[in-house]
């Protein structure tokens, strides 16, 4: 006489039935998706975008004290089935001078709301608004103009985050101005304090 088939147990059971149901189930199309949600953002939508965000309750510190920059406003795209899939979104990135502090968002352009809103200490890269800051303050710094030979120039500007907690660059937003001749070697790095904007140290390249 052949053997029942004994029947699951129920926990056997309730294993076994999510896996029969992702077996049916069709996996999203991510095929389909808009090709225009990965389009650059225009004037209106970025304009949008830091609205929406800085008219959002939790952003209220830090729009009245208006100590921030924006570092970036950038297209964001999320595959299915996550439940903004398909909706214009865009990631803004702000440094929190005020509170030493980044804020990475999302905004969803379609329902007009601020989606996702994180507050960390990392820092971000620098903005070419703050590059070009950090530069013009450097330029105009007594100390740096004392030690530019003829022929140094700007080069570039870096985000500096100082080595030890005795630098003021370890807890405050700092560039470091790396200046020297077009083609050559940097001769001169000025470092710049963004909060206040002021030079806090000039260090000879080989120093640095």
């Amino acid at each position: 006489m052949a053997k029942a088939k004994k029947k699951p147990a129920p926990k056997q059971a309730a294993k076994q039935a999510p896996t029969q149901a992702r077996k049916g189930k069709k996996a999203p199309d991510v095929v389909a998706a808009d090709p225009s949600l990965f389009d650059p953002l225009t004037p209106g939508e970025i304009a949008d975008a830091l609205r929406t965000l800085t008219e959002d309750r939790r952003m209220v510190g830090v729009a009245k004290v208006g100590r921030y920059r924006v570092i970036c406003v950038e297209p964001l795209v999320v595959k299915p089935p996550h439940w903004m899939a398909g909706h214009r979104l865009a990631r803004v990135v702000v440094f929190d001078y005020a509170n030493d502090r980044s804020l990475d968002a999302c905004v969803d352009l379609d329902a007009g709301v601020v989606a996702h809103l994180e507050f960390g200490k990392g820092q971000p890269m620098l903005s070419r608004e703050e590059e070009a800051l950090a530069t013009s303050i450097a330029l105009v710094d007594a100390r740096v103009r004392e030690r530019l030979t003829m022929g140094d120039e700007p080069m570039s500007a870096l985000h500096y985050w100082g080595r030890t907690r005795g630098d003021l660059a370890f807890a405050r937003r700092s560039a470091a101005v790396m200046f020297g001749r077009d083609g050559g070697h940097v001769s001169l790095v000025a470092v710049v304090d963004l909060l206040d904007q002021t030079v806090t140290a000039v260090v000879p390249a080989e120093q640095w």
